[in-house]
């Protein structure tokens, strides 16, 4: 399908309000537009430097810690937690019992990244994958009694109730079937779609089906690392666009809404690339400083 001939879904009238149902995503998709093909392009070129720069740094595996860190911090901030990243590094007896319950989120966090990345050696991005992650990042924190590990079987919304929702995700009923297309999307071998466009698509997709009570932005902002390592896009989990998402944040959600109010998935796409360009842009020049440092060092000593 050409990328201009998207159609986003529908409205299903349910009882008393309108769920949005979205069209399945697994099949090919054409991108003709030259700026979108612009931007892969050069998001492409600097993966590639980015690749490149963290196979030359020595214990690059502890700056991929800090990387980790970092992004479980920014992620659960966009979700309203209030630690910081110097929070993070503290154990938590030292933490004040008012940071304890946000300091627990982040941990989890930062497991669910571990545990997930690791269990990329034996599992493909599955749905078994995604909702074993979501069951380590919900576990004894304030989502625990939202299902953790499972997809929701009840209707949830953004907003503060369900009449005023700003949108709301399809019916519990057809999560298992969506979710099922978007696991055949991410593993489709016989697809030319390139893994960025494809990623970018996926995520709209995860984020537009919504398919847990909780946890759904870091487990689609996480899901686009575990998809760029799966693939060998990524030789290191390096890359995390929480950063950019959180600095965007009023963007990043009206693109979302523009792709599904106005069939409109080049806007999205092009927010995506311009994040990972950003986002390796500024990891390929932290890579570059502690190199320089390394460098300079070694003529000092």
């Amino acid at each position: 399908m050409r990328l201009e001939d998207f159609k986003s879904g529908k409205y299903i009238e349910q009882y008393q309000y309108k769920s949005f149902l979205p069209e399945k995503i697994d099949h090919e998709w054409i991108i003709a537009s030259p700026g979108i093909n612009s931007l892969l392009s050069d998001a492409n070129r600097l993966i590639g430097e980015l690749n490149a720069f963290s196979q030359l740094i020595p214990d690059v595996d502890y700056f991929i810690k800090m990387h980790i860190t970092k992004e479980a911090t920014t992620s659960s901030q966009i979700e309203g937690t209030k630690t910081n990243i110097e929070d993070v590094l503290i154990k938590e007896e030292d933490i004040s019992p008012e940071k304890r319950d946000d300091w627990n989120e982040v941990q989890n966090y930062i497991n669910a990244i571990n545990y997930s990345i690791v269990q990329l050696e034996k599992l493909p991005i599955s749905n078994r994958l995604i909702r074993n992650t979501h069951k380590v990042l919900l576990q004894s924190v304030r989502g625990e009694k939202k299902n953790p590990g499972e997809f929701r079987k009840s209707q949830n919304w953004m907003g503060a109730t369900l009449k005023d929702a700003i949108y709301i995700p399809p019916h519990q009923s057809s999560v298992l079937d969506l979710m099922t297309d978007l696991e055949l999307f991410l593993n489709n071998q016989k697809l030319l779609t390139p893994h960025l466009i494809r990623i970018a698509i996926a995520h709209y997709q995860f984020e537009t089906i919504h398919p847990f009570l909780d946890g759904n932005g870091r487990i689609g902002r996480l899901l686009i690392t575990l998809y760029l390592v799966s693939n060998d896009i990524l030789n290191k989990p390096s890359l995390y666009l929480s950063d950019f998402f959180e600095k965007n944040r009023t963007h990043y959600f009206d693109n979302l809404m523009i792709a599904r109010t106005k069939n409109n998935l080049s806007q999205w796409i092009k927010f995506f690339l311009v994040g990972i360009i950003e986002t390796a842009s500024s990891s390929i020049n932290v890579f570059k400083k502690i190199r320089s440092q390394i460098q300079i060092q070694s003529v000092l000593y």
